[in-house]
């Protein structure tokens, strides 16, 4: 213990111990109790009372297994004083002669981590919608309040609560095991893990609408998620790459906007006030996870965003790597989306006009109707061919789509450009 420790640094210790033990506390009390709504208030409760306790006696050594047991005791206590509570504590009994002498001060890290990895499979269980599991995944390992996500996705508070309500029911009513899958299911069940992660830095990253283009807490909280994952399951190449890709985007996060909030595209970044260690970080993973020889489409995604951020000056970009990129990523994801980027780069390392052409196949597919980044996209082809009438055009048909305002202004902007040429 660190005796008579002031009360700031109380508080601190209290706040980066919520930071980096909520999820593992609250996963362990699921193990134990069974119950997600006990295990999160016998938790708040544990770092409440570590508020009091730790002023006095000061921060323990390990303060995760503090809070572990302070949160344990706790739950066991509320389920004596209950007459449901007598079932599950001959569980609790049976679990604690099977697994042996259990002491959270001299656990190993593996107990501990299985319970993370329990935690976030359960969270992201396909049978969940997704706009469930993100939810879920940031009140229970991310330790959001459900103000807190409300707000960072623009619902109201209500509807949340609803959300995550009915996402514990569901687990409880369908019996969703509370395991990690077994190995013929895992492959495909942590990609449904990543794809969670992974939405929730692309909302925090290009909001899909309101004010602001960036939230920073959402990119925050995914680049946490990610961190855990890599630590959790350091042998999985694409979760090492989605961690490497979320680095590498997240280091010119600063720079999209300016002082203004108006959006400021890649080629006007100033790259100086890029993220360098986030960078030099991401390019170490990507670099480590690529002699694995087993690509997959987080790493492709880092291998693109790695041409960029490395990348002394935007004329310095190797566009023709990045469309070749793009080429490998439709193997893995054949999508319209991931054909669109292909067109912006093959536009950028062949000439507008064979970016418009494969543009216009996408037009009459119609895969991405109503999608405002296709008709964006068409308006810059047109912009840069020194057509600016048809691009006008086409940034006025962007503009009845996008629902961003930072990416409204700008394109307000280039279309007012256009009209003016």
């Amino acid at each position: 213990m660190n005796e008579n420790p002031a009360a700031n640094d109380v508080e601190d210790a209290v706040a980066a111990a919520f930071r980096a033990e909520w999820g593992q506390v609250v996963a362990t009390l699921i193990r134990v109790t069974g119950d997600w709504d006990l295990a999160e208030e016998c938790a708040q409760d544990a770092f409440t009372q570590a508020l009091d306790r730790w002023r006095r006696d000061g921060v323990p050594h390990r303060p995760g297994a503090w809070l572990t047991t302070t949160a344990k005791n706790r739950a066991l206590d509320v389920l004596r004083r209950q007459a449901v509570g007598a079932q599950k504590l001959r569980e609790v009994a049976v679990q604690a002669r099977h697994e042996g002498p259990h002491d959270p001060e001299f656990e190993d890290d593996d107990g501990l981590h299985d319970d993370r990895l329990r935690l976030i499979f359960t969270c992201c269980h396909p049978a969940l919608p997704i706009e469930a599991r993100v939810a879920l995944t940031l009140r229970t390992l991310a330790g959001l309040t459900t103000p807190e996500i409300a707000r960072a996705f623009l619902v109201p508070e209500a509807t949340m609560a609803q959300r995550l309500v009915r996402a514990k029911r569901k687990i409880r009513n369908a019996g969703i095991p509370y395991r990690v899958p077994p190995p013929h299911l895992l492959p495909e069940r942590t990609t449904g893990v990543l794809g969670v992660v992974y939405l929730l830095f692309n909302e925090g990253y290009a909001a899909t609408s309101g004010v602001d283009l960036v939230r920073r807490n959402l990119c925050a909280e995914a680049i946490r998620l990610a961190r855990v994952l890599a630590h959790l399951m350091p042998d999985e190449p694409e979760v090492l790459g989605l961690l490497a890709l979320l680095l590498l985007h997240d280091a010119r996060r600063d720079t999209r906007v300016d002082a203004a909030g108006e959006l400021v595209t890649l080629e006007d970044q100033d790259r100086t006030a890029w993220d360098r260690p986030a960078i030099d970080e991401g390019a170490a993973l990507l670099e480590t996870v690529l002699r694995r020889g087993r690509p997959g489409p987080y790493q492709i995604q880092a291998a693109i965003a790695a041409c960029h951020t490395t990348a002394a000056t935007a004329a310095d970009t190797d566009w023709a790597d990045i469309a070749a990129l793009y080429g490998e990523l439709a193997r893995f994801v054949p999508s319209a989306v991931v054909r669109l980027n292909r067109a912006v780069a093959i536009g950028m390392s062949e000439g507008p006009a064979a970016g418009l052409a494969l543009v216009s196949e996408l037009e009459q597919e119609g895969d991405l109707a109503g999608y405002h980044l296709l008709s964006a996209t068409r308006a810059d082809l047109l912009r840069r061919m020194g057509r600016p009438a048809e691009a006008a055009e086409a940034y006025g048909r962007a503009l009845e789509l996008v629902e961003n305002e930072a990416e409204r202004d700008f394109l307000e902007k280039r279309l007012a450009e256009c009209r003016s040429a």
